[in-house]
């Protein structure tokens, strides 16, 4: 039997998302729920193309998403660009800050880790200080509500939901990402192998900031009004590595179940009963760890499936 072509499955599974969230608002009346789900998911893919394919695991990941929120705000606020513009350009800025923070590679493991997150602290405290209020509104926030457009901006989040599957398709496919995934595995093996360590590790990280950025741009559009806390809060980052492990990293498919399935578990018991919820999700977390250490996304290995 003739073995299907390499781009098959992605294909699949871009037009499922598309289709899923195509309907979804019909079915389901909360598009505020969908819309953060899809937020979720594209940080959790974002991150996977980092963590998933480096091993460097970003715990700052949520300054990407802050500084794309805040560029796209300031765009819309000082400019007269279109809001999709802005967005994109958002994007770009969370890429002009991972090039600034390009020398936190010199670190790896927790230091890396720790160092990203001061770092994002560091772009929380510029935006929200009192002197920069007549810009970044300061502690007291941002408003560009004359260009609130809930639809609009769903579309948005979506389209970059798919462009971060479609990285994650060609990072797990291609022999860019067999090059990353070498590295990650031994880069002195790598390196002697012709793989350019320094040039792919950057592409990654760029790669995981502009989808982060693009992120905060469209979130930004779809809230309208909000305070630094909401785009910079350490909960987000939170958030997107443990959907992402829970799902399985250095996968396609494993980002997306994790995000997803936990986001809807959160929704359906932390609102409405966060006593039990904060419980159940430890608990649900530990017995991954035990059971599960490599995610969702192992169950589908182990029975042959494709986890792309």
């Amino acid at each position: 039997m003739r073995k299907p072509p390499a781009w098959r499955g992605p294909v699949l599974v871009l037009v499922a998302l598309a289709a899923i969230f195509a309907v979804a608002p019909r079915l389901y009346s909360n598009e505020s729920v969908l819309f953060t789900m899809m937020t979720f998911m594209a940080l959790a893919q974002g991150l996977n193309l980092l963590y998933g394919f480096t091993g460097y695991l970003p715990f700052g990941y949520v300054g990407f998403f802050g500084t794309g929120a805040y560029a796209t705000s300031l765009l819309v606020t000082f400019t007269s660009l279109p809001v999709i513009a802005a967005v994109l350009l958002g994007g770009l800025a969370a890429v002009v800050v991972g090039l600034i923070l390009g020398p936190l590679f010199r670190l790896s493991g927790p230091y890396f880790s720790i160092a990203n997150l001061a770092a994002s602290q560091i772009i929380y405290n510029v935006v929200a200080n009192e002197a920069l209020k007549p810009i970044t509104g300061g502690p007291y926030g941002i408003k560009i509500e004359h260009v609130y457009a809930p639809t609009a901006s769903y579309v948005t989040m979506l389209a970059i939901l798919l462009a971060a599957t479609a990285l994650a398709a060609y990072f797990r496919r291609s022999r860019f990402g067999l090059g990353l995934r070498a590295m990650h595995q031994d880069p002195i093996s790598a390196s002697l192998a012709g793989v350019d360590i320094v040039r792919e590790r950057l592409i990654a990280w760029l790669a995981s900031a502009a989808i982060a950025g693009l992120a905060g741009g469209a979130y930004a559009w779809n809230l309208s009004v909000f305070y630094p806390e909401a785009v910079f809060t350490l909960q987000i980052s939170v958030f997107a590595i443990v959907f992402a492990l829970f799902g399985g990293v250095g996968t396609v498919i494993g980002p997306l179940l994790g995000a997803a399935l936990l986001y809807a578990f959160y929704a359906g018991i932390g609102v409405s009963a966060p006593q039990y919820f904060e419980l159940l999700y430890g608990l649900l977390i530990v017995l991954l760890v035990l059971f599960l250490p490599n995610g969702l996304a192992s169950l589908l290995t182990r029975r042959k499936v494709d986890v792309l």
